[in-house]
C-alpha cells in the first residue's frame, strides 16, 4: 500500500510481485519486467508504461488513466474490472488476454494485438482501433460503434453478434464478399 510518484524506474526485473492499493503517479518505467505481476486496487495515472512487460499479469480493479502504454506487453494476462481511460496504447500486445469487465475509453489502440483473446463485458468507447488485430477473438456483444477504424483484422466468425455503426457495417460487408452499389 502506498504512492509511488514523480520518478523514473529503470532496468528493473520485478517478476511475480504483488501490488495492493498502490498509486503510481507521473512514473516512467523503462526496461522494466513486471511479468507475472499481480495487482489489486492499483491506479496508474499519467504514467509512461511503454514497452513494459506485464505478460501473464493478473490485474483486478486496476485503472490506467492518461497513460502512455505504447507497445505494452500484456500477453496472456488476466484483466478483471480494469479501466484504460485516455491512454495512448498503439502497438500494445493483448494477445491471448482474458478480459472481463474491461473498458477502453477515449484511447488509441492502433495496431494493437488482441489475437485469440477472450472478451467478456468489454467496452470500447470513443477509441481509435485502426488496424487492430482481433482475429480469433469472439466479438459477440462487443460494441465498436463509437470507435474509429478503417481496417481491423477479423474473420467472419469473429464479428458475429458484434455491435457496429451503419458506416462500419458497410466496411464489414466486404468480409461477406458483398459489393455495395451506391
Amino acid at each position: 500500500m502506498g504512492i509511488i510518484s514523480n520518478c523514473i524506474i529503470e532496468n528493473e526485473m520485478a517478476a511475480h510481485v504483488f501490488f495492493d492499493k498502490v498509486i503510481f503517479k507521473n512514473v516512467i518505467l523503462k526496461k522494466v519486467d513486471f511479468s507475472g505481476l499481480e495487482c489489486t486496487d492499483v491506479i496508474f495515472e499519467k504514467c509512461d508504461l511503454s514497452n513494459v512487460d506485464f505478460s501473464e499479469a493478473i490485474m483486478h480493479q486496476v485503472e490506467m488513466r492518461n497513460c502512455k502504454i505504447v507497445g505494452i506487453n500484456l500477453m496472456g494476462a488476466t484483466l478483471r474490472n480494469v479501466l484504460f481511460d485516455n491512454c495512448y496504447g498503439d502497438y500494445a500486445n493483448f494477445r491471448n488476454v482474458n478480459c472481463k469487465q474491461v473498458k477502453f475509453h477515449n484511447s488509441s489502440l492502433a495496431n494493437a494485438d488482441f489475437y485469440r483473446s477472450t472478451l467478456l463485458k468489454v467496452y470500447f468507447s470513443n477509441s481509435s482501433l485502426e488496424q487492430i488485430q482481433l482475429s480469433g477473438t469472439k466479438l459477440a456483444g462487443i460494441d465498436l460503434s463509437s470507435c474509429e477504424f478503417r481496417q481491423i483484422g477479423v474473420t467472419i466468425e469473429d464479428v458475429q453478434g458484434c455491435i457496429v455503426s451503419p458506416q462500419q457495417a458497410v466496411g464489414f460487408s466486404k468480409l461477406f464478399g458483398l459489393i455495395i452499389n451506391e
